[in-house]
C-alpha cells in the first residue's frame, strides 16, 4: 500500500517551529534564571509545550492513519503539524490551553478527521486512536526521565518544578482520552469492535463526550480520586506531590511569584 504524499504535505509548518523556538527559549530561561519573572518564564514552557504535544497528538493521529490507507490526511495539511490546519482549533488547542490555565488539567482535543472508509482493518481503526495518547505517554516519559534516571539533583530547582507540573498535564491527558466515551480517543480504539447497532446508537453522543467527562470532574469524591490516581503514576515516575504543587504555582505568575524555602526570587 502506497503512502505517498507530496514533499509540500510533509513541510514541518513555521507555525510549529516558532512554537518549539518559543519553548526551547522559555526552557533557556527557566534554566539558567535569566528572566526576571521565574514564574512568567515557565508559564511559557508550559504552555508552549503544551501545545506543541498537542500538535504531536494530533500528528500521531494522522500518521498512523496515513499508514492505515487514508492518503487525504496530506491534502488537509495534518502531516505539518501546523495547529491551524486541525479541524477544531477551538477544540483541539484554544480550550486544552485554557483549561491548563485554568485548571492544570491537561484536557483532551478535539482529532483530526479521519476518512473510515479508506481503513481497513479494526485493528487499524483502533491503532489510529491510540496513537494519540500514547504521544501523551512518551513525551510524559520523556520529561520524567531526570526523575527517574536519578538525575534530577542536577537540574536547577524551578525548571524541575515546570518538567514536572508538564508532565502531569501529559499524563492527566492520557488518561482522560484513555477513557472508553465516546468522542474520545479510548471509545475510538474499541468502536470498531462493536456492533452496527450499538456504534449508530452511541454516534449521536460522541459531540457531548468531552463535555460529560469535564462534569463528572466537578464531582468532590471522583475529582479526588481522578487525581489520586494521577499522583500515583506521577510517584511511579519519581515525581512528587511537592514538584507538581510549585511547578503549577510558578505557572500561574499573575497570581505573584511564589515564596517557598530553598528558592529564591
Amino acid at each position: 500500500m502506497t503512502t505517498a504524499v507530496s514533499r509540500r504535505e510533509r513541510r514541518i509548518s513555521p507555525v510549529f517551529l516558532g512554537l518549539v523556538a518559543i519553548m526551547c527559549v522559555s526552557a533557556w530561561a527557566v534554566w539558567t534564571d535569566y528572566s526576571a519573572s521565574p514564574g512568567f518564564a515557565v508559564f511559557l514552557f508550559v504552555v508552549s509545550g503544551w501545545i506543541v504535544s498537542l500538535c504531536l497528538h494530533e500528528y500521531a493521529h494522522a500518521r498512523t492513519a496515513l499508514h492505515g490507507g487514508d492518503l487525504s490526511v496530506g491534502a488537509k495539511g495534518y502531516l505539518t503539524l501546523n495547529p491551524l490546519k486541525y479541524t477544531h482549533v477551538a477544540l483541539s488547542i484554544v480550550l486544552p490551553v485554557i483549561f491548563v490555565i485554568m485548571g492544570g488539567i491537561g484536557l483532551p482535543g478535539g482529532a483530526v478527521f479521519i476518512e473510515q472508509h479508506r481503513i481497513r482493518g479494526r485493528w487499524k481503526h483502533s491503532l489510529i486512536s491510540a496513537a494519540g495518547p500514547l504521544t501523551n505517554v512518551l513525551f510524559a516519559a520523556l520529561l520524567t526521565a531526570p526523575f527517574w534516571l536519578g538525575t534530577v539533583d542536577r537540574v536547577p530547582e524551578v525548571f524541575r518544578y515546570a518538567l514536572a507540573f508538564l508532565a502531569l498535564l501529559q499524563v492527566t491527558a492520557a488518561i482522560l482520552n484513555s477513557l472508553p466515551v465516546p468522542g474520545l480517543d479510548g471509545y475510538g480504539v474499541i468502536e470498531p469492535w462493536l456492533s452496527y447497532r450499538v456504534r449508530r446508537q452511541v454516534e449521536p453522543y460522541a459531540p457531548f463526550g468531552l463535555l460529560a467527562v469535564f462534569g463528572v470532574l466537578w464531582i468532590p469524591e471522583v475529582n479526588e480520586g481522578f487525581f489520586r490516581a494521577v499522583d500515583a503514576i506521577m510517584g511511579a515516575l519519581g515525581v512528587t506531590e511537592w514538584d507538581t504543587y510549585w511547578g503549577q504555582e510558578f505557572f500561574r505568575f499573575w497570581q505573584g511569584e511564589p515564596q517557598f524555602p530553598g528558592v529564591s526570587v
